[in-house]
């Protein structure tokens, strides 16, 4: 193969798959932007990237310190990985980041999660995020603009639902900054943001963790109903519903006050 037919090969291969949502970041700036929102403390031992794709933010965070491990689905772009970044050898993993064992890739480990994430499955990472919660201390992600927001969203707010209470139980979130559209190939429909979430100082959460979620997709599935409708499926026929407190809905009620409802289900079980 002639070196003209080895460049039009890997340029064919290299174009974005909407199979794999992806869309390459092609802003130096962004990349570095995004690879310095990590604070890499000392107790982090690893830098997880999902999704590296063509190596954009991923050469930024192979002039961190901290030992950089990559997973990506596609294996044209493993391939291009392994050829042009030869630090990530043995470190990359050609895998769905939903299917990773992330305990077993960083040897049980403190490591932080980032990358410029599939929109396809943010959210899904997210929810894998808080599997691995008690090792990863922080985690910085380009996202669609409108997750980004409901991941940081207020009580109260009409974009206040399931995943901004889970994440917000474990990690406070900051929006970073907004990306245009042009900084990718190709340029996706939507809007995006980089957030930040840095796993709160509290040690637990201060009732059952498993119950907890349930509860607060039970109620969320009815966001317009009052939680004295919603609660029946776990406080059924029972007095306490004729609270106050159960004349709420949903989205009015903060971490804390979820926390508070699990542990009187609890305590009625």
């Amino acid at each position: 193969m002639s070196i003209n037919q080895f460049f039009n090969f890997e340029r064919s291969f290299l174009k974005a798959k909407k199979s794999y949502g992806q869309h390459f970041l092609t802003n130096e700036r962004i990349a570095e932007r995004i690879a310095d929102g990590l604070t890499l403390t000392d107790d982090v031992k690893y830098v997880v990237e999902v999704g590296p794709g063509k190596g954009m933010l991923t050469k930024y965070l192979l002039a961190k310190p901290t030992p950089l491990r990559v997973v990506e689905a596609d294996r044209d772009m493993v391939e291009h990985l392994e050829r042009h970044f030869p630090k990530l050898h043995g470190c990359i993993v050609a895998d769905d980041i939903l299917r990773v064992e992330l305990d077993v890739l960083t040897n049980g480990e403190p490591f932080a999660l980032i990358g410029n994430f599939p929109y396809n499955i943010s959210s899904q990472i997210l929810f894998k995020m808080l599997d691995y919660r008690v090792q990863i201390p922080e985690m910085v992600g380009m996202f669609q603009r409108e997750v980004a927001e409901r991941v940081v969203a207020p009580a109260g707010s009409k974009t206040y639902g399931v995943i901004s209470v889970l994440i917000q139980a474990y990690y406070e979130g900051k929006v970073l900054f907004g990306v245009e559209s042009g900084s990718f190939s190709p340029p996706p429909k939507v809007q995006s943001a980089v957030i930040r979430l840095v796993r709160r100082p509290e040690a637990a959460l201060g009732c059952d963790a498993g119950l907890f979620s349930r509860i607060v997709k039970q109620t969320f599935q009815q966001r317009r109903k009052m939680l004295r409708n919603t609660m029946k499926f776990f406080l059924p026929e029972d007095p306490i519903l004729d609270d106050v407190f159960f004349n709420q809905r949903p989205e009015q009620l903060t971490v804390a006050d979820f926390v508070k409802l699990t542990n009187w289900v609890s305590e009625r079980k």
